[in-house]
């Protein structure tokens, strides 16, 4: 017999309530000085509830990072896949993680700054959100054959994908942590940078 769909709507319920108050909570003061206490507190439901979907902060952080991750490359690939050519699409790319971050610091600061360093199964999950990225540079260099500056076409691909990767979280974020720094500045650091002569090109 299968689950009563109320209950199972309260159930989804609950949990989306313990996600958005541990993602609020994780990004405003930081992983480590937040308790699953201060979670389901902030949640209004109990603690054996958070541990019905997962098994520790840990694991919680993880969960979030697939989720939250997977939407933040999902909305990057569909942008730059819109673009006409190798070296716009890799600007796009760009631009559209960085705003992507900007827009949503929750994420940003989950996937840059407070995952960084805990190890297992968060590590895992950071690693294959770059590892998508990395991946969608790597595509690109691989397959645009002499559209590249040549600089850049004479350059291992996995090597390019992974400093793009790391540059572009490195750069967004620093920018992310001082609040009045300018995204464009940025932006056109890293299109300057990674996708030569794109950077004068119309958005």
């Amino acid at each position: 017999m299968g689950r009563d769909p109320r209950l199972e709507q309260r159930r989804l319920d609950r949990r989306l309530r313990l996600a958005e108050a541990a993602l609020e909570l994780f990004s405003e003061r930081g992983f480590d000085h937040t308790s699953v206490d201060e979670v389901v507190g902030l949640a209004r439901t109990s603690k054996s509830a958070f541990y019905e979907f997962w098994s520790s902060r840990e694991d919680c952080l993880r969960w979030l990072l697939d989720r939250l991750g997977e939407r933040l490359v999902a909305v990057v690939q569909f942008d730059a896949l819109e673009a006409g050519s190798p070296r716009e699409r890799l600007r796009r790319g760009l631009a559209g993680f960085v705003e992507g971050c900007v827009f949503d610091q929750r994420l940003a600061r989950l996937l840059l700054v407070e995952s960084v360093g805990i190890g297992g199964d968060v590590e895992a999950a950071r690693r294959r959100i770059q590892d998508r990225f990395a991946r969608m540079v790597e595509a690109e260099v691989r397959d645009a054959g002499g559209l590249f500056d040549p600089r850049v076409s004479g350059v291992d691909a996995v090597v390019f994908g992974r400093a793009v990767v790391g540059a572009t979280q490195e750069a967004t974020a620093k920018l992310i942590t001082e609040p009045a720094a300018d995204p464009e500045v940025v932006i056109r650091a890293l299109c300057a940078i990674f996708a030569p002569f794109a950077v004068t090109e119309a958005p």
